[in-house]
């Protein structure tokens, strides 16, 4: 068990403290999985007494939790809690939650500092835990957590990591994607690295194309605020989706550790070809659902995507000439988080098809979420029926084989590895800002359009006729279901 910790929330008061932060570590400690003499310390401006933020807490922590909640454990687990008011921008109120840590804090105790604030002022909080002190190692580790979005295009980020690193050294900053603490992202690594029959296939000999796809039912709804001026290839292509194809796309690494995981994930990122700005339109679509407008806090005239298809090519050894297509929206048909493994057609077809061209072709799907899964889409004979083939599926669901709620959220498996040191599941510095370099030529190729109309989507679709379009050029389609399709044979 690691040394004593304290995790101190800034913006506490927001929702992702009481959603997100303290259901993960109420349940953590459930779990018996938090260092013994941990604490957690709130810190915003509202006023509130210790008491009051504790039953704030506990609403929340039963809303999120519903059962899980029990009253003796969290009686328990609330008298770790305590609350510290004071306003991020004014160096008194860090002296102020310094003597409040001071109160329980002996040597040698770790602190973990979780900014849950506006991203507008991550700077400033960084600067003053600077100023106070709060970062020197001197009575024990000293680690930040940094939510995303982490800039807002390459110039930004590398601002900031200047700014974080005028305080912090890097192997103290955890840059948080909760998408990487997702079980079913980390069994993309098992599913790869832990079984051997998948590797020899696992390359451009072997596959046609990779489809990577984040479809979200919800509308933008009361977010307009933030998603209008982000928009979705900042909001999920530039972090969550390229972070899943890096675990598609790497190569494996010596062991399961912090630096040679992501060694070998910026790999992948340096590998991706940059996309050329003015040729946007060759790689990508962009598109918004009718009715956006419409949207509390939406211009009449914004033409901020929410869905955008973008091709991504690899060029490396295994990948060359392997296209990876990511596409993300709102409004869609269905919310589904998967990987689409198609893999190319067999050379030659010695039963009736229905011509030279067309075969059906086995597919590998990962399900990352809703339906957490693996299914794998094969060619079985029909009985009876002379040599006449059928497409069946493979699956494996995770709630087939395990307790439903063995899945837990994905920041309780993030602030467990950030409380022990382990940086594996965190993103460095030099991927924030490979990620970036790579989307900014998208973003900037689109935007250089100025008042171009932008093709809509009905709501409820899986996006715009432009995206069909976009794929059937290239004699492929869209993954929208798991049963096999057909496609043309990838010329040779």
């Amino acid at each position: 068990m690691s040394e004593p910790a304290t995790i101190v929330i800034f913006g506490a008061s927001g929702d992702l403290t009481s959603r997100k932060l303290i259901p993960a570590l109420f349940d953590n400690f459930r779990k018996k999985r938090l260092p013994l003499g941990t604490r957690i310390v709130g810190f915003a401006r509202t006023p509130m007494s210790n008491d009051e933020f504790r039953d704030k807490m506990c609403v929340s922590a039963k809303e999120a939790m519903g059962h899980h909640c029990e009253e003796g454990a969290w009686s328990e687990f609330a008298s770790m809690i305590s609350y510290c008011a004071g306003d991020l921008s004014n160096a008194d109120d860090y002296e102020k939650l310094e003597k409040h840590l001071a109160d329980f804090e002996g040597e040698n105790h770790g602190r973990l500092y979780y900014l849950a604030i506006a991203p507008k002022l991550y700077p400033k909080a960084v600067e003053q835990l600077g100023a106070a002190g709060m970062a020197s190692e001197d009575q024990g580790w000293r680690r930040v957590i940094i939510e995303k979005p982490f800039g807002t295009d390459l110039a930004s980020a590398k601002a900031l990591n200047a700014t974080v690193h005028s305080v912090f050294d890097e192997q103290q900053v955890y840059r948080i994607d909760h998408y990487l603490g997702k079980e079913t992202v980390q069994n993309l690594l098992v599913f790869r690295f832990a079984n051997s029959i998948y590797e020899p296939i696992w390359n451009r000999n072997y596959v046609d194309h990779v489809q990577i796809t984040v479809g979200e039912t919800v509308t933008v709804g009361s977010r307009a605020g933030y998603y209008d001026k982000a928009g979705v290839l900042r909001d999920m292509f530039q972090n969550h989706m390229l972070q899943v194809l890096t675990l598609v796309a790497m190569e494996p690494p010596s062991k399961f550790e912090a630096n040679a995981l992501r060694d070998e994930k910026v790999k992948v990122l340096n590998a991706i070809r940059t996309p050329a700005q003015d040729l946007v339109e060759d790689y990508s679509i962009i598109s918004q659902y009718a009715g956006y407008h419409n949207e509390p806090d939406v211009p009449g005239d914004s033409t901020t995507p929410t869905y955008a298809a973008v091709r991504l090519d690899i060029d490396n050894w295994r990948w060359r000439g392997v296209p990876f297509y990511l596409r993300s929206g709102k409004g869609l048909a269905k919310k589904t988080t998967e990987v689409q493994i198609q893999f190319l057609c067999p050379p030659h077809m010695m039963f009736d098809a229905d011509d030279d061209t067309t075969v059906e072709c086995n597919r590998l799907t990962l399900t990352i979420q809703p339906d957490e899964g693996i299914h794998l889409a094969f060619q079985t004979k029909v009985p009876d029926a002379g040599m006449k083939l059928k497409p069946s599926i493979m699956d494996f669901h995770y709630s087939d084989s395990y307790d439903t709620g063995a899945i837990p959220d994905a920041y309780e498996r993030l602030l467990l590895d950030a409380i022990h040191g382990d940086a594996s599941l965190f993103i460095r510095r030099d991927e924030i800002e490979m990620a970036w370099q790579i989307m900014d030529p998208v973003i900037a190729g689109w935007a250089a359009r100025g008042d171009a109309s932008i093709p809509m989507y009905k709501v409820g679709s899986w996006g715009p006729v432009e995206a069909d379009t976009f794929l059937k050029r290239e004699g492929r389609k869209w993954i929208n279901d798991q049963a096999p399709w057909q496609h043309e044979r990838r010329k040779t």
